[in-house]
């Protein structure tokens, strides 16, 4: 057996092999990277995720409005309650008695330390 001289590749050959491997790189770039890659599909399900969980809650709302509707359609006292607590309505005779709202405990400590000189 002869042996195989020790060669190194031709030029072109080089050339070849370089431009092959910057292509692959540049599809790996792309699959990754690209608009319509990995990294933005990855975006778009959690879009998707975030987009059906909206849509769970306004169909939960929207069931438990449409069930508010028809209670007042069909129940006298729930107007009556709704005109009470809405509307500050009553009924000839009473007098209707409304509280500021409670300020939240860290509020309260805030206002009076600026009270405090």
């Amino acid at each position: 057996m002869t042996p195989v001289p020790n060669r190194s590749p031709s030029p072109w050959r080089r050339l070849l092999l370089t431009l092959l491997g910057l292509a692959l790189l540049a599809l790996v770039v792309h699959t990754v990277f690209g608009e319509h890659g990995y990294l933005a599909l990855a975006r778009q399900r959690e879009e998707l995720k975030r987009l059906e969980q909206e849509i769970d809650r306004l169909e939960e709302e929207n069931r438990r409005l449409a069930e508010e509707v028809q209670t007042l359609k069909s129940d006298p006292r729930a107007i009556e309650r709704v005109a009470r607590e809405q509307l500050k309505m009553a009924r000839p005779g009473e007098k209707i008695i409304t509280l500021p709202p409670e300020e939240p405990p860290a509020a309260e400590s805030e206002s009076r330390s600026k009270e405090k000189p």
